[in-house]
């Protein structure tokens, strides 16, 4: 490049972000805690009616359902799933392939199975209230009737961890003695006692249990970050193994042979690789040039299942746990992704998800056996014909400093030869990825005469440790401009005889946070943009998420006692002054990830500057909408709103 033209645009850059010129900075804002929405807020903001002809397409196509890949038992009779049909997650047992399912759990609260006990007997399985994520542990026998409570406790989050092979003993992890920590727990179902084995600052959590006892912990250092100990039981003393004094990312799991791991890391390279580690050694068992994505091993730990992710399209792999030869796994024609879930208790079945363009995911049972595969449960699409969706194409825009980044584009038939409004949607994490595949909601869109753009920025997932990490921090000041750039790219080369499409911005969580930087930080970028659950200050973010996240967290964004700098530069909230195009934000009241207050603070502050903002709250969700009511409220107001700003 140029570099007098490079100069420029770093001074460009660099006068984006100053904070010399602001009013008012995020630090001078109170912010708002989980429970800082007042029941007038709850009224004034509820989502106001919708338009008839609007709510019957959006309910067509949330008609348009699949279950969760689902648990499956020894004897391969019976598959147990998660399914959101009665409008809300609630779990479901399928009696045999494509038998007609019989629901087991109820109610307005989603519910979602952990495991499946060795005898096949009980259900564990987590909910929580209204979406507030401190969900609690219950067991439910596997022919239906009452939760019984295993640990719940008001504002205390439980996950189950692992299942033991002695049909008796539970691994789960909660913050009830510090919220910012997480302690692990032993619980014995016979005698309903707990058993405290890792009290220690942090966010811990259980790695794998052995056959013989062993007991493998680990502590997350950052979002992805982890280190490993052995855990003796009767002293609780913990011995080091993998990640201390690193920061790096593990995932680890007792290998075949005594003295031996399998490990998931990147520390070795650009992208996440299986290897054995054993006598102080690693050995490379995989040598891919793109992700390993995750791995799981049967309890014989005979086998090691693992997935692949190749610009965003997944593929499902195996090999033996003991030699490491490559075993023989199915391929499906046309199929975006292939993946695992759960295998059985005895190894023998596993359950294989497909997804293609055209269709939901497809949910295979796998006999390890007879290397045979039956279809269990098909996805329903009553009266919408999906071999007319849009697939998803590949395609890459350039940034201001040369970088090329990938994204995602569906595109109406009718957009081929004719310009049209695009929407820009961002995905969450930050260190999570856009991927191609079916999807409804994304449907909804493209039906609307939108073309909808999914990319992954730098600081996404997939693309390599340098990519994943490069918005680490200050680093994002240098990076954040990738929001800009995809719409000044956009109107350029999408423009036809002089005609430049209008670009709308939309995205949940991070994605939240992106849109509220894509109109405020780099206003006149975007012509309208809807946030749903995003931070409108990283500052107030960080001082209201929940204890347990905020360390996590900070080695992302930047830590409140020594990145407060970058941090203001960071917050849509300084930039009001700069808006240009409506906005409208979206959030649950019980969010405990970013709490509601990020939403009413950035509307409050709209208002007072009489700029176009919209705002909708919904009292019974936390991070993100999962009831369906909601979900039409949410999907309706936003194309409600993209079609009378960008057409």
């Amino acid at each position: 490049m140029n570099r007098p033209i490079l100069l420029v645009l770093i001074l460009f850059s660099l006068s984006i972000f100053s904070c010399s010129s602001l009013k008012k900075k995020s630090s001078e804002y109170k912010g708002h805690g989980e429970e800082s929405v007042s029941p007038e807020d709850l009224k004034k903001y509820s989502p106001p009616a919708l338009n008839s002809n609007l709510i019957s397409k959006i309910q067509t196509m949330m008609d348009i359902s699949k279950t969760s890949l689902g648990v499956i038992s020894n004897d391969g009779k019976n598959l147990y799933v998660n399914w959101k049909v009665t409008g809300t997650s609630q779990v479901w047992k399928v009696p045999g392939p494509r038998r007609f399912p019989t629901q087991l759990t109820g109610g307005e609260d989603a519910t979602y199975i952990s495991s499946l006990s060795i005898d096949g007997k009980y259900l564990f399985l987590s909910r929580d209230s209204k979406g507030d994520e401190y969900s609690g542990l219950y067991k439910q026998k596997t022919s239906g009737g009452p939760l019984i409570p295993i640990y719940r406790k008001k504002k205390i989050k439980v996950s189950l961890q692992y299942v033991a092979s002695d049909n008796r003993t539970l691994y789960f992890r909660a913050n009830d003695i510090k919220p910012q920590n997480f302690s692990l727990y032993k619980y014995d179902l016979k005698t309903s006692k707990k058993t405290l084995l890792v009290d220690q600052k942090g966010y811990w959590f259980f790695g794998d249990v052995s056959s013989d006892g062993e007991i493998l912990v680990g502590r997350m250092k950052t979002n992805i970050a982890a280190e490993y100990y052995l855990l003796n039981e009767k002293t609780k003393k913990l011995t080091p193994l993998f990640g201390q004094d690193e920061n790096e990312e593990y995932r680890v799991k007792f290998g075949a042979r005594k003295g031996e791991y399998i490990v998931l890391t990147n520390k070795f390279g650009e992208f996440r690789q299986l290897y054995k580690f054993r006598n102080g050694k690693f050995k490379n068992l995989t040598n891919s040039k793109v992700n390993v994505e995750y791995f799981r091993m049967d309890r014989g730990r005979t086998r090691i299942q693992y997935g692949t992710n190749d610009n965003g399209y997944y593929k499902a792999h195996a090999m033996s746990a003991k030699n490491f030869k490559k075993i023989y796994v199915p391929s499906f024609k046309n199929a975006d992704h292939v993946y695992f879930g759960f295998t059985s208790r005895n190894g023998r079945y596993s359950t294989l998800g497909v997804e293609t363009a055209k269709s939901p995911r497809t949910n295979y049972v796998y006999d390890w056996h007879s290397r045979k595969y039956s279809k269990w449960t098909m996805p329903n699409h009553p009266e919408v014909d999906t071999s007319n969706f849009s697939k998803d194409s590949l395609e890459y825009y350039e940034t201001h400093d040369g970088v090329r980044i990938p994204m995602f584009v569906k595109r109406p038939k009718s957009c081929a030869k004719k310009v049209c409004p695009v929407i820009v949607q961002f995905h969450g994490g930050p260190e999570s990825q856009s991927f191609p595949g079916f999807s409804p909601i994304n449907q909804l869109f493209v039906d609307e005469g939108f073309i909808l753009v999914k990319p992954n920025v730098r600081g996404s997932d997939g693309y390599g440790k340098s990519w994943l990490n490069s918005d680490n921090g200050e680093k994002r000041l240098d990076v954040i401009t990738d929001i800009r750039d995809c719409s000044t790219w956009i109107r350029k080369n999408w423009s036809r005889n002089g005609n430049v499409p209008k670009v709308g911005i939309m995205g949940g969580s991070y994605g939240g946070y992106s849109t509220l930087v894509g109109m405020s930080i780099f206003a006149g970028s975007y012509d309208a943009g809807v946030a749903s659950v995003g931070m409108s200050s990283l500052v107030t973010f960080l001082k209201n998420t929940a204890d347990y996240r905020r360390k996590l967290r900070e080695s992302e964004y930047g830590f409140l006692d020594k990145d407060m700098e970058a941090l203001e530069k960071l917050s849509p909230i300084n930039f009001l002054d700069k808006i240009k195009a409506p906005l409208m934000v979206i959030h649950g009241a019980n969010d405990p990830r970013v709490p509601a207050g990020e939403a009413i603070q950035i509307h409050d502050e709209m208002t007072k500057r009489n700029l176009p903002s919209e705002l909708i709250l919904f009292s019974d969700e936390g991070h993100g909408v999962r009831k369906r009511k909601n979900k039409v409220a949410k999907y309706g107001h936003t194309l409600r709103f993209f079609n009378k700003y960008l057409k």
